[in-house]
């Protein structure tokens, strides 16, 4: 019976996307909704907040008071009627944590929030000034009823995401940046119905796709040793999954082995160093998480990341360029003064370029820097849940399964390699190869480069 348990476990986990988090837009961002509703003569604004599982770990640490984030959230709001600056004051807010992420929670808040009173005409701007520098949807619109009209306006009236409920597949690569609006408006001739906020199942913001199979393993409710055992042998296969997604280095990888002449003992050992900064990198920011939270936000590391990864690839691509011409030259001296001793081999003394240790460490380190956000989930996850060790284990597991990927196209360049040095190509094309690699290298760590400078907070 315990074999077929952990069968069944290992196929529930096997269908599972390996991309898939809980929450659409990302476990780090923070999304903010604001429906302008003129309802007869007076303003009202209906402000949605929707925190991911990473930035509602961290609230919860010093507790999520609904009342005291309404009045922050006013506070962060500018409103202006023909000119004059009002004021938004919070009347209601209904808060609840829709589960997300490997038992983690989400947050949806929702404040009605109100305003003046309108003339018969009114102009009227709003701005959101919250969280305006974290990452996530933002979108504002506006509506009227009770007899008040929009006559202009700069933003829909309908939602493009159900108030923070579905968000549009086709946008959560590049989602809305809406914060503000502009309307003129003629108001009814007396008070309208004051807007509802949400209750039960529409609270809890049913818009969230499937864990991924990694993050589920820290969640199971009885962990027996077998259960163990195939959770590792699953976060293995994660993480190996993991490094076929965008980023890891894998070409840059590839490109290096075969610029710097490299072996299987140097894929070997770039495997373990990718394993090495993937793991310590989780538990950094794990730590940040915890304990720095006040002064640090995760999610902004993580464009300094890029560019360090970047950085340390467009340095290793120049070393390995330069160690490469140095040979090439140190090679043409030394055949010009033994000819004949010499002919037609390439005899230099000079060590393989760029294969020493800090090559190898820059590029396993420019491969694992970046924490697999699932990752940080699971650790949290596993805080929570007071299973520390497991986490631990599990994401170490994950590391070597992302590292043996890696490893394993090292492996693949390196023989392959080889097998075309011995063909009957030309010789001068595979002369040429190491440093079209080493350009390669250089010319990827470039466009990174390039591509992480406008993600900077």
């Amino acid at each position: 019976m315990r074999r077929l348990v952990l069968l069944a476990c290992l196929a529930c986990a096997l269908a599972a996307p390996a991309s898939a988090v809980a929450h659409p837009l990302g476990n780090f961002t923070i999304n903010r909704h604001s429906r302008i509703e003129i309802s007869g003569d007076h303003l009202y604004v209906v402000y949605v907040l929707d925190l991911a599982e990473i930035p509602t770990f961290q609230a919860r640490q010093t507790g999520i008071d609904a009342k005291v984030y309404a009045r922050r959230i006013a506070a962060g709001t500018t409103l202006t009627v023909g000119g004059r600056l009002e004021h938004l004051h919070p009347v209601k807010q209904v808060l609840a944590f829709p589960k997300g992420a490997a038992g983690l929670q989400t947050t949806r808040l929702e404040v009605l929030l109100a305003g003046p009173k309108l003339g018969r005409m009114s102009e009227v701007v709003y701005h959101d000034n919250n969280y305006k520098d974290r990452i996530g949807w933002s979108e504002v619109i506006a509506r009227a009823g009770g007899g008040a009209h929009l006559l202009e306006t700069t933003v829909p009236a309908a939602s493009r995401s159900d108030e923070l409920r579905a968000y549009p597949k086709d946008l959560l690569q590049s989602p809305l940046r809406v914060t503000s609006a502009s309307i003129r408006v003629e108001a009814g001739g007396s008070g309208g119905p004051m807007p509802t906020l949400s209750s039960g199942t529409t609270l809890q913001a049913p818009d969230r796709v499937a864990d991924s199979g990694f993050a589920r393993l820290v969640a199971r409710d009885r962990l027996s040793a077998g259960v163990i055992v195939v959770s590792l042998l699953l976060a293995l296969f994660w993480g190996a999954a993991h490094a076929f997604s965008p980023g890891h280095g894998k070409s840059i990888v590839a490109a290096y082995l075969v610029g710097s002449r490299g072996t299987p003992r140097h894929a070997v050992i770039l495997g373990l160093i990718v394993t090495a900064t993937h793991t310590i990198g989780v538990f950094a920011l794990g730590f940040v998480t915890l304990a720095l939270s006040q002064f640090i936000v995760p999610a902004d590391l993580y464009p300094w990341l890029n560019l360090v990864s970047a950085l340390l690839v467009v340095g290793v691509g120049l070393a390995v360029l330069r160690a490469r011409l140095r040979s090439w030259s140190h090679t043409g001296a030394h055949a010009r003064g033994h000819e004949h001793h010499h002919q037609g081999h390439d005899h230099s003394h000079v060590p393989p370029p760029g294969s020493g240790m800090r090559g190898l460490v820059g590029v396993g380190i420019s491969g694992g820097i970046l924490p697999c956000p699932t990752a940080l989930v699971v650790l949290l996850a596993a805080i929570s849940l007071h299973r520390v060790g497991y986490g631990l284990v599990l994401i170490v597991a994950f590391s070597l399964g992302l590292a043996a990927s890696v490893t394993g196209i090292g492996l693949v360049a390196v023989s392959a390699k080889r097998f075309f040095a011995r063909t009957s190509f030309d010789g001068r094309l595979i002369r040429a190869l190491p440093a079209i690699s080493a350009f390669v290298v250089l010319g990827l760590g470039l466009a990174m480069t390039f591509r992480a400078l406008p993600g900077l907070p």
